[in-house]
């Protein structure tokens, strides 16, 4: 999948003076040696730090590496001063974890005390308004220190792919939708970068690449492919392969001093009169290739997408949390979520065709046929991809500016179900354990958009870490019973 960030990890050492330098030299290869057994790819750093001089010297021997995030590993107390600044100076994500004690036998001379230095590196590292990732049990053995290696650059490759990236929007906002809001400070303070357009420039866009016809074709012929016995409308296959074309070419040619990008696109009303078909499947595809396209120029929710596709390593999509189940709809297994923390994540047909079932088909969408084509045979209102999310594990994730500029977000895992929706649409059933709280004292109380990212598979850790680090907090996740939110009345029933 494109679109995504390759994680460096820098692997570097610290030890403190009044220690040996050996114990940390010793330790460091033992992880190494660990990482080597694991395939956990890190690139070590042959200074040590021990002084200033050190940090300086270490700093430019990873950035010569190609680093985009580091271990700093405690083989001994460390010195913290030397060990913050090097962090600093960097300027990547980065991860303190220290060595635990091998045996009683080497309490003496061989004692580092890493336990010990973790809290002064700690809290050198509040003196300078650096935000480092603590594993949850941050002093352990070498096959520890690889587990938690491992875990970080999980989390690292969301927090480099935000910083890297590049918002694309065209249009504003549908009317009535002022939950879709996108106050930019807080995304340039990210490091994300946000470029606007106008719905005539997409236009123009669009009719810019009618000369590539090679291109197209392509595009047609794999559209046709993929849909298999679901292209129901061929004839429109041209004119959307034609907007596909448009978007990848503009994609490249506009990333500018970013790597990466995502689409914030109107796409109605206006859309289908101007271009004749619906844009929900051919978001679909970029989505597929890991490029997201958000619906209703939804520019948190993009990026919000674009975080659950880095967290889960695989193409997410951006859905409403839309409707209740009925209790008449069959239901064998929940998931471990009570019926009332169900829900059905539906939009016109933007999730890609790898997360629906088979049976999936391009065909027109409903609501934009009522308001736009009510007596006539679907013609502009035709270009959604119509299918049921397959069963599994998911994620539900949103990233979103408060109406004070402060950003916040939710996560939460649940499971797509295995039933019929019965209904229309990009569509399937979710079940999330203690939602429907969740639902009433966060995303209501919290005034969260109806919009969510949906990663497939369970991301909650990754995400919730990669928030703490780009200083997003809260970020709420669902209360069990007796746990009561701070809204929440303690004399309800």
């Amino acid at each position: 999948m494109i679109n995504m960030p390759t994680v460096k990890m820098g692997l570097v050492a610290v030890s403190r003076d009044c220690f040996p330098v050996e114990l940390s030299r010793s330790r460091l290869q033992k992880v190494l040696a660990e990482c080597h057994k694991q395939n956990v790819h890190v690139i070590p750093c042959k200074t040590v730090i021990q002084s200033e001089s050190d940090a300086l010297k270490a700093v430019r021997e990873m950035s010569a590496a190609g680093v985009n995030a580091v271990t700093i590993y405690l083989g001994n107390f460390g010195p913290e001063g030397p060990t913050t600044i090097f962090a600093q100076r960097l300027g990547v994500p980065f991860m303190l974890c220290g060595a635990a004690e091998e045996s009683k036998s080497d309490l003496i001379e061989g004692r580092g005390d890493a336990f010990c230095g973790m809290l002064n590196a700690s809290l050198n590292c509040g003196l300078r308004r650096l935000r480092p990732y603590i594993p949850p049990r941050p002093v352990g053995l070498p096959e520890e220190i690889k587990d938690m290696i491992a875990d970080f650059m999980d989390v690292a490759r969301v927090v480099v792919g935000l910083r890297a990236l590049k918002v694309f929007s065209f249009g504003p906002r549908p009317q009535d939708f002022y939950a879709c809001n996108a106050p930019l400070a807080p995304l340039v303070r990210l490091g994300i970068e946000v470029m606007e357009n106008s719905e005539l420039d997409l236009l123009e866009l669009f009719h810019s690449a009618e000369g590539m016809k090679k291109e197209i074709a392509a595009v047609v012929k794999d559209m046709t492919r993929e849909l298999g016995p679901g292209n129901c409308f061929p004839q429109k296959l041209k004119a959307m392969a034609q907007f596909e074309v448009a978007l990848a070419a503009f994609f490249e040619a506009n990333l500018g001093s970013r790597q990466f990008g995502v689409f914030a696109n109107k796409c109605w009303p206006a859309f289908e009169k101007a271009f004749g078909f619906v844009p929900c499947y051919i978001n679909s595809r970029l989505t597929g290739r890991g490029i997201p396209v958000a619906c209703e120029v939804d520019i948190y929710g993009a990026v919000s997408e674009y975080a659950a596709q880095l967290a889960s390593y695989k193409a997410a999509t951006l859905l409403d949390i839309n409707n209740t189940v009925p209790h008449d709809i069959e239901i064998k297994d929940t998931q471990g979520a009570n019926r009332q923390d169900l829900f059905m994540g539906f939009h016109c047909g933007n999730t890609p065709s790898g997360h629906l079932c088979p049976g999936f088909a391009m065909s027109y969408q409903l609501i934009m046929r009522r308001l736009l084509e009510p007596t006539t045979r679907p013609n502009i209102t035709c270009g959604t991809l119509e299918g049921r999310l397959k069963p599994g594990p998911a994620t539900i994730f949103r990233l979103q500016s408060a109406t004070d500029g402060s950003l916040h977000a939710y996560l939460a895992e649940g499971h797509v179900l295995d039933a019929d929706p019965a209904s229309f649409g990009g569509i399937g059933i979710i079940g999330v354990p203690h939602f429907g709280r969740f639902y009433r004292h966060i995303l209501l109380e919290k005034q969260f958009p109806h919009h969510a990212a949906v990663a497939f598979n369970h991301a909650g850790r990754v995400l919730y870490d990669a928030a703490g680090l780009l200083s997003v907090a809260p970020a709420y996740t669902p209360r069990k019973p007796g746990d009561l939110y701070p809204s929440e009345n303690p004399f309800a029933s």
